[in-house]
């Protein structure tokens, strides 16, 4: 890779600047390989945006220094290698061992467990497959697949559908955007940052609703 890339690398701010540097660092010196050792490396470590990561890599190819579909195939292929790697968290964790760490989780209910489980028996597919496309869950979706044992090569298929879809639509756009690659990570924070909130506001939701709950059946009981 020429130096025409490295200047960009201070463009950002911050946790920004190092992600970028470091990535760049990798791609100079494994070229397409690189790349996908980062995006795998993101699978494990959220905080390492692929916001940043495949417009980064698509950049790259603008200036040809890395092939557009090497690009999108080492980085799927880096994305499939972290999926699995969480999988097998999962797997290993297996699913007693889940429910018995779940149960003591405070305002948790089995009956919230096994709500939980017979979604995911059912909407388990689309699920891989869709969360491969939001930010934050397109990492931790692989730890449930793996609690419940998901067939592999569903799996797999499911994850490299999703993950080649998520991956061409961003290094794409860092191809086509050239030098002005990085507002897709600046638009896409607040999209990061929207689905954090909805998390959150489940959350609070969550709590609100169980402590209700909680004493209604208390009151009840007094009575």
């Amino acid at each position: 890779m020429n130096s025409t890339a490295v200047p960009f690398a201070a463009s950002g701010g911050g946790l920004l600047d190092g992600v970028v540097d470091w990535v760049v660092g990798l791609m100079e010196t494994l070229g397409g390989p690189g790349a996908g050792l980062a995006i795998a490396l993101e699978n494990l470590f959220p905080p390492i945006p692929s916001e940043v990561i495949l417009p980064l890599a698509g950049f790259t190819a603008s200036q040809g220094d890395l092939n557009l579909v090497e690009a999108i195939v080492w980085t799927t292929i880096g994305s499939v290698v972290g999926a699995l790697a969480l999988y097998g968290i999962g797997a290993a964790l297996g699913r007693e061992r889940f429910r018995a760490l779940a149960a003591k989780v405070p305002l948790v209910k089995i009956s919230d467990i096994d709500k939980t489980e017979e979604w995911f028996a059912k909407h388990g597919t689309k699920a891989v497959f869709f969360g491969r496309m939001i930010p934050i869950f397109r990492s931790f979706i692989s730890i449930p697949a793996g609690i419940e044992r998901m067939s592999v090569p569903v799996f797999l298929g499911l994850t490299t559908l999703g993950s080649l879809i998520w991956n061409t639509i961003f290094v794409m756009a860092g191809y086509l955007l050239g030098e002005s690659w990085h507002l897709v990570e600046e638009y896409m924070g607040y999209v990061s940052k929207a689905v954090v909130v909805a998390v959150l506001v489940a959350v609070v939701w969550f709590i609100v609703a169980r402590v209700r709950d909680m004493r209604r059946s208390g009151a009840a009981e007094e009575r």
